[in-house]
C-alpha cells in the first residue's frame, strides 16, 4: 500500500486509539502518530519505522507487522495478547514530531498519567527522549531506565525507532526494546 503526499496530508491532525487491554505489562509510549500511522491506523506505521522489526528481533513480539499497510485484526489481539500495549504523548497526527509545541505535550503527559494509573502496567517505554524532556521540563533525561517512576510503573526511555533517528541502529533498537520488557516479565533475564 502507498499513499501520496495529498492522501497522507487529509489525515493531518487526526488520531489513533490507544491500543490497550487486559493483562496490561508494557505500555510503549510514541511522540504522536505521523501521517502513515493515522492513514493505516496503527502505531509506528511507516515502511521506514524500525519500531516493530526491531521488537521482533528482541523477541518481544512474534509477528511481522506489515507497516506498510498496517494491523490486521488478528495482529491487534496478537499484540494485546502479549500483554503490550501502544499509546502516544499527543493524539494529533503530524508529519514530523518537531510540529508538536510544548504545550501538547505537557498536556499529553497529564493524559498519559491518567491512562497508567488507569490500565497499571508494569513498566512504561517513552520512545523519544527529547520530546520527553520538552514534556517534563526535564533536560537531565537520559535514555534507560529512569529513578522516578510514572504513576506507579517503572519508567524507561527508549531511543525513538524513526528513520530520523539514523545514529540508532536495527540492532540497537532491538537492545534497548528488551530491557524494558524483561522487566515487564515478557522476556527473561540475563544469565
Amino acid at each position: 500500500m502507498g499513499f501520496t503526499r495529498a492522501e497522507l496530508d487529509a489525515f493531518r491532525d487526526t488520531s489513533v486509539p490507544d491500543l490497550v487491554g487486559p493483562g496490561l505489562r508494557l505500555l510503549f509510549v510514541g511522540i504522536n502518530p505521523g501521517l502513515w500511522t493515522a492513514a493505516t491506523q496503527t502505531h509506528f506505521a511507516h515502511p521506514g519505522n524500525r519500531f516493530w522489526p526491531a521488537l521482533r528481533r528482541a523477541g518481544v513480539v512474534d509477528l511481522d507487522v506489515d507497516r506498510g499497510s498496517g494491523f490486521t485484526d488478528a495482529d491487534r489481539a496478537a499484540v494485546i495478547r502479549r500483554g503490550i500495549g501502544i499509546t502516544n504523548l499527543a493524539p494529533r497526527a503530524t508529519a514530523r514530531a518537531d510540529e508538536l509545541t510544548r504545550e501538547e505535550l505537557r498536556t499529553g503527559l497529564e493524559r498519559l498519567h491518567a491512562l497508567v494509573a488507569e490500565h497499571r502496567p508494569v513498566v512504561v517505554a517513552v520512545a523519544g527522549v527529547t520530546a520527553w524532556r520538552s514534556a517534563t521540563g526535564d533536560r537531565r533525561a537520559r535514555l534507560g531506565r529512569q529513578q522516578e517512576t510514572l504513576a506507579g510503573a517503572a519508567l524507561w526511555l527508549v531511543p525513538n525507532p524513526s528513520g530520523l533517528n539514523a545514529h540508532e541502529t536495527l540492532d540497537s533498537l532491538a537492545r534497548a526494546y528488551a530491557e524494558p520488557a524483561v522487566e515487564a516479565g515478557l522476556l527473561p533475564g540475563p544469565g
